[in-house]
């Protein structure tokens, strides 16, 4: 699936649609490592700045920040949403084709950006480029860190599963990793988190600049499975579809379903772990309660329809939704698998919070830290009318 840019400043539904971060050409190719280095300096030490794509396309969007001239408290003249065209953004997919979201904005206008991976959609919503965004949750457990908890706040879950490690059939066990060369959709990124902190149970060490016992190499997705098919990867970390398109169009197999690793000990549902979830700028939330609300009312019918609708209808929007997001529609089978390793869902199961920290401090993307106050739950919490816990780390 290819994900060039889209053309058109206006989407079916009438909400300005941007892609952002992506291009022809693996952002990190094989083999270079200083941009690698100056990302992960980048993502636990200094300052963020938007993407250039992101600069270069939100000439698009007013102008003037809406929440810079509304009241505290007032609707916002302007929501800017960012998601990505994997099917773990789904909710983002449906609520944005089906025009759920945009229907409870009322008259605050959407405006979307396609991102490829969390720390560009983070760096964009840091910069203001965008207000929410649908994201995995390491970056913005690293988000939140490095801002001291004052740049985001969790206000629902999204998506949980659906990743995968697939590799070579040859590749048998863990053992047979040594030496070889994975990738992962971007640095800093759930994914790749996951797949060092995998890694390291394992026994082996990995650097942020692609030395160490098993190379990992962040590469955007669709040149994941291009360079997979050139015989120049030996596998991946990977959300879906990316996942089922390695293994039924590329031959992968899967080594290690991540939902093995989770025994519901610290969220209560076995085999469950977030994988996309959605956030505000704490800024926004603070001046638009309203318009977050609002957010979230689309958000929770578009997951009440993903969890309701016939597997045929379905895949039908999703599909239809992922060709105007990215360009392409999926296979069939690709997607009917898919599905099949995703459970949608508005809790961000906040118990599995701690681990994920302590992953992404152990890799080396972002640095330990108390993430209390990270959840914001209330919101969700009075829009569905149940009690999504926090798990201590928020407010719900």
């Amino acid at each position: 699936m290819t994900t060039p840019q889209d053309n058109s400043p206006q989407n079916p539904q009438g909400s300005t649609r941007i892609v952002a971060g992506q291009s022809a050409t693996p952002k990190r190719p094989l083999g270079l490592k200083i941009g690698i280095v100056a990302g992960v300096l980048a993502l636990i030490g200094g300052g963020v700045a938007v993407a250039s794509a992101v600069n270069s396309n939100n000439s698009s969007s007013t102008g003037t920040p809406a929440e810079a001239a509304a009241p505290a408290g007032n609707p916002a003249a302007e929501l800017k949403l960012g998601y990505f065209g994997n099917v773990t953004h789904a909710p983002a997919l449906v609520g944005v084709s089906q025009g759920y979201i945009a229907k409870e904005l009322g008259d605050t206008k959407l405006t979307t950006q396609v991102f490829n991976a969390g720390p560009a959609a983070i760096e964009a919503l840091n910069a203001g480029a965008i207000d929410a965004t649908y994201i995995g949750p390491n970056p913005a457990i690293n988000s939140f860190v490095k801002s001291g908890g004052e740049s985001v706040n969790i206000i629902a879950g999204a998506a949980a599963g659906g990743a995968q490690l697939v590799v070579r059939p040859e590749i048998t066990s863990a053992a047979d990793l040594k030496g070889k060369t994975l990738a992962s959709p971007q640095l800093g990124g759930t994914q790749d988190v996951a797949l060092r902190a995998w890694l390291a149970t394992q026994g082996y060490k990995t650097n942020v600049d692609g030395s160490g016992d098993v190379a990992i190499n962040p590469t955007e997705n669709a040149q994941t499975l291009k360079l997979f098919q050139d015989g120049k990867l030996d596998g991946a970390w990977l959300p879906e579809p990316w996942a089922s398109r390695l293994v039924l169009t590329a031959g992968a197999k899967v080594l290690v379903d991540e939902k093995d690793l989770w025994d519901g000990s610290l969220s209560g549902k076995a085999g469950e772990f977030p994988t996309t979830i959605l956030i505000v700028s704490k800024t926004f939330a603070a001046e638009h309660p309203d318009t977050v609300k609002a957010l979230l009312k689309g958000h929770v019918k578009s997951v009440e329809w993903l969890n309701s609708a016939a597997a045929d209808e379905k895949a039908k929007v999703i599909n239809a939704a992922l060709k105007e997001a990215a360009g392409a529609e999926l296979k069939a089978d690709v997607i009917e698998r898919s599905l099949k390793n995703i459970v949608f869902t508005v809790d961000p199961l906040a118990g599995t919070y701690p681990k994920l920290l302590k992953d992404g401090v152990e890799a080396g993307t972002t640095k330990q830290a108390d993430i209390n106050g990270i959840f914001d739950l209330r919101a969700l919490n009075e829009v569905t009318g149940e009690k999504t816990s926090a798990a201590g780390l928020g407010k719900e």
